[in-house]
């Protein structure tokens, strides 16, 4: 699905709105009833129920519970997992945060409001250092490179790598975001802004590789090829891993969401097959090291 927002009159939809309005509309088919049918059930309107399955709207615990009803839903960890969803997209709607101090651009904004509300990221990058692991100085070196000109954002550099720094902080409070991250090896052989910059990123990616709630892990050259080195791709978990996913997906010009579904769980297959032809946690740190000392 697109990363833009749809928009239906004075609503605003949102990547956890859809996601779960998505999971409302396959409870619902599988229970073989209607919009009209849930409506019934909410004492509302059958334009309520579409804003709500579109993600044009908060939705309320009680509207979940009774459609969960409705539908047959009695399971405890999948009523719970609806709620947990509709809370976190409640929350993201009216938060504010850091990023409300910065020109953060296009769909950005809302990815990093979302990093904020999540408590796993799974990151495969194979052609840059992830941008919750990149220095000052690398961000800087990356935004001066001849093709970086033709997609850099208007923001100065300064502020960006503001932006970024403040986006850090997230792997270091409490609790602190479990990240596992999986870098291609040609990220750390073509680094920008030349020998201090490249020294200066490897010793930041070891010291990160040392928090106990980083997996970090080098994907090498000799493991091959495969269908990630197509692009990278963030898969966004705001509760238990798994049914409730977000996927970020993005490209040189066009980001896009994948909300949940078949298409989240494949991604979440691709990652697990990236990481098993990984080096292991120590073995990507020894490397990066080995790296660092080659300089």
């Amino acid at each position: 699905m697109s990363a833009n927002q749809p928009m239906s009159g004075n609503s605003t939809s949102s990547v956890l709105g859809r996601r779960l309005g998505t999971e409302l509309i396959k409870l619902r088919t599988a229970a073989g009833l209607t919009q009209t049918h849930a409506a019934k059930a909410l004492t509302s309107s059958i334009t309520k129920v579409t804003k709500m399955e579109r993600g044009w709207v908060p939705m309320r615990d009680p509207d979940i519970r009774a459609l969960c009803e409705l539908y047959g839903v009695r399971d405890p960890g999948a009523v719970g997992g609806l709620l947990e969803l509709a809370r976190v997209d409640r929350e993201r709607r009216k938060a504010k945060g850091w990023w409300d101090d910065f020109a953060i651009p296009g769909v950005m904004q809302e990815y990093v409001a979302l990093e904020s509300a999540a408590t796993t990221i799974k990151a495969w990058q194979p052609a840059f250092v992830p941008g919750l692991l990149q220095t000052p100085a690398y961000v800087r070196a990356l935004r001066e490179t001849p093709a970086a000109q033709v997609t850099k954002s208007p923001v100065s550099d300064d502020e960006f790598v503001a932006a970024r720094v403040a986006r850090q902080r997230r792997l270091r409070h409490d609790p602190p975001l479990s990240l596992q991250v999986v870098i291609y090896e040609a990220v750390l052989r073509n680094f920008p802004g030349g020998t201090l910059t490249a020294r200066g990123q490897l010793e930041e990616l070891v010291r990160v590789a040392e928090l106990p709630s980083v997996n970090l892990r080098i994907f090498p050259f000799s493991a091959g090829t495969h269908a990630g080195l197509n692009g990278s791709f963030n898969i966004i978990s705001f509760a238990e891993p798994g049914a409730m996913d977000v996927v970020y997906v993005e490209a040189p010009f066009a980001e896009r969401w994948v909300e949940g579904g078949e298409a989240a769980a494949s991604y979440d297959e691709l990652f697990g097959r990236i990481t098993e032809c990984s080096f292991d946690e120590r073995e990507s740190v020894s490397f990066l090291d080995k790296l660092r000392k080659e300089l």
